[in-house]
């Protein structure tokens, strides 16, 4: 869509289409040294190995995405997959990032960089303000946190044959809460995420007891002994690292992500429903939640949780270009359902190549013109509600949810 175009409600469009945007959870793009690191199919797919290379590219997602990036790259002729890979490669680096992030309209970016694999490939995530009239922020992994903790207290430990539970108890939980103070009174730290989806689940014990505790630290400590690579996947453990989060975050202020839904198989499905997490929110009332991804397929569970607790926002996210076009419009459908309009957040979780901004951009910025339109033109809001909710979720909500104290900078 171009802003150009003749649309029904044209001033719903521009705004739609090019209104600043706060994107509110992304990861750092690859370093130029790196630009090929990862099978460029993890743009439209979380699938891997030959479901993303083989069958992630007969979806309409990149059926689509083809198509766009073919427009964005001036190919007169309709692309096939293979020649967009061919002219990006050849593209200078720079240059094909700005390409795809001034179209983007993000004003300012939130960082997840505790990704796996961005330490060793990525660019700083200062790295992106030349891309970006407002500075980019920070977002601390916790479960990453928790683990760099554990590795410095078993560096001298690996050879014992036992470990002292108390201690180690106390050991960690002393250093993941100071860790956690520290980032929370760090400027550039905005809030939290936790993967507790992807490890064990969002069915999050509220309080794990000391003795749990202790014995899931000693299973990790017997599984770093055996395979010389820590995991925090012990789900006391876990557990209690995000209960700690939760604690400090609230005293801050902060807001903790929540990965919910939609990701690769190394997440259980029926363990991905945000509706696991009800014990949890009611437990830190005072905490702000960010459901992530549209909690897709679960987003009506999503929406329910954010109309009945004040703590709880939802970030539509990920599903651009990982879905159909209809199919996201029929996301932001669901969201609309139920959740309030000043509790929706955007996002691109882009990552690694500058074509998921983009992508992720622009296709959220279709779907919500097109299910928005269609609003008005049945008569459910004004032309003038629409333009609100579109305000808000790319903008407002984030800037108010984080304390980002930005304007709009058209």
């Amino acid at each position: 869509m171009d802003p150009n175009d003749s649309y029904p409600l044209p001033e719903l469009a521009k705004v739609a289409l090019t209104f600043p945007a706060i994107d509110n959870h992304a990861h750092p793009l690859l370093r130029e040294s790196h630009r090929d690191a990862f099978a460029f199919e993890g743009l439209i797919s979380e699938a891997t190995g030959e479901a993303l290379t083989k069958d992630a590219v007969n979806t309409v997602a990149c059926f689509r995405a083809t198509l766009q990036l073919g427009k964005l790259f001036y190919l007169e002729n309709k692309p096939s997959w293979e020649t967009i890979k061919n002219v990006r490669r050849e593209m200078a680096y720079e240059q094909l990032c700005r390409n795809c992030m001034e179209p983007s309209h993000i004003q300012c970016i939130l960082f997840d960089d505790g990704l796996g694999g961005v330490t060793e490939f990525s660019e700083d995530y200062k790295w992106h303000d030349k891309f970006t009239s407002s500075p980019s922020k920070r977002i601390v992994r916790v479960e990453i946190l928790a683990e760099g903790i554990l590795e410095h207290i078993f560096d001298d430990q690996l050879s014992s044959e036992t470990v002292n539970g108390q201690d180690l108890y106390f050991s960690f939980r002393d250093g993941l809460l100071k860790a956690l103070q520290d980032a929370a009174e760090d400027v550039e730290v905005v809030g939290f995420k936790s993967i507790a989806c992807y490890r064990t689940g969002l069915n999050i014990t509220v309080f794990p007891s000391v003795a749990e505790i202790m014995e899931g630290l000693k299973i990790v400590h017997s599984q770093l002994k055996a395979t010389r690579k820590l995991r925090l996947e012990t789900k006391a453990v876990n557990d209690f690292v995000v209960n700690a989060t939760l604690d400090i975050a609230g005293q801050y202020g902060k807001p903790v992500q929540f990965h919910t839904g939609l990701g690769d198989n190394d997440i259980t499905l029926s363990l991905s429903s945000p509706s696991h997490m009800q014990p949890i929110i009611k437990a830190h009332p005072t905490t702000k939640f960010i459901l992530l991804h549209s909690s897709y397929p679960y987003t009506r569970d999503a929406g329910y949780l954010t109309a009945v607790y004040p703590n709880v926002f939802l970030d539509f996210g990920e599903i651009f270009p990982f879905l159909s076009p209809e199919g996201q419009a029929n996301v932001i459908k669901q969201v609309l359902e139920l959740c309030p309009t000043n509790k929706i957040l955007w996002s691109t979780d882009g990552h690694w190549w500058p074509e998921s901004y983009y992508l992720g951009s622009i296709q959220a910025r279709e779907a919500l013109l097109r299910v928005l339109t269609e609003s008005v033109q049945h008569k459910d809001m004004s032309e003038a509600q629409a333009i609100k909710i579109v305000k808000n979720a790319l903008f407002y909500n984030a800037n108010r949810v984080y304390n980002l104290g930005l304007e709009p900078q058209h």
